[in-house]
């Protein structure tokens, strides 16, 4: 008995490739569960999804990993997406600029062209009025004659019910002086604006519809550089917006 050889023991076996093959799997398992659930694709979602799939496959190209088929139907589906979009964002400026047309006309039937400004740009129309036609100086209470300027922008909000209106008050940069009831033009601004508003719903404005924001100095029209330069700086602004996909 003695006289047979024992076995010699066996080597253990090098698991190491399982790593690498568990990675693998790991990583397309990541893909398919990706691709189930993007049945909404998105172009910045989809890039930034294969943007990361690229890196985690060493570079490869999308169609390199899911077949030239799916690129192209993913790509047609996004193209008619965007398409679509696009579309309806002209449709939407389109109607903004007859609306803005309409606008114009009405202030020129009212004679106030000069008082109340109006522009349209990507958009969004904007009614400006100058403060000198809605406030004394310094003070943030509405003056005596405000209400003939303010009707003629409540009947404008008042025929486009689908838009909402953001009023906008900005001053020059002229300090505020010492011993003023406002800390700065931030102040002023907004308390204008809030007046401006109350108004509008004391006088049928839905409130929902409507934002008041103090701008201060900020957004400039002109250089502060001159007293005519700052008396147009010193303004309301009425913005009036749909819902524009951009």
């Amino acid at each position: 008995m003695s006289g047979i050889p024992k076995p010699e023991p066996e080597e253990p076996e090098d698991m190491g490739w399982l790593a690498t093959y568990g990675d693998m799997v790991t990583l397309l398992l990541v893909f398919f569960v990706l691709l189930v659930s993007m049945s909404t694709v998105e172009v910045k979602r989809f890039q930034s999804v294969f943007g990361s799939m690229r890196m985690a496959f060493g570079g490869l190209n999308t169609s390199e990993i899911a077949g030239g088929q799916m690129q192209s139907n993913i790509d047609s589906n996004t193209q008619q997406s965007l398409q679509d979009l696009m579309r309806i964002r002209q449709e939407l400026l389109k109607n903004q600029e007859n609306v803005f047309n309409a606008i114009k006309s009405y202030l020129s039937k009212k004679n106030v062209e000069g008082k109340v400004g109006a522009v349209l740009d990507e958009g969004t129309i904007t009614l400006t009025i100058g403060d000198s036609l809605l406030f004394a100086p310094g003070s943030e209470y509405l003056a005596e004659g405000a209400e003939e300027q303010l009707q003629t922008i409540l009947e404008i909000v008042q025929s486009n019910r689908e838009m909402t209106v953001n009023i906008k008050g900005y001053t020059d940069n002229s300090p505020i002086p010492e011993g003023a009831r406002f800390k700065n033009n931030w102040e002023l601004s907004a308390l204008r604006t809030v007046n401006v508003l109350i108004w509008l719903v004391e006088h049928g404005m839905d409130p929902l519809r409507m934002t008041a924001t103090g701008m201060g100095d900020l957004n400039p029209r002109y250089p502060n550089d001159t007293p005519e330069n700052r008396a147009k700086n010193r303004r309301v602004e009425f913005c009036l917006e749909r819902q524009v996909v951009k």
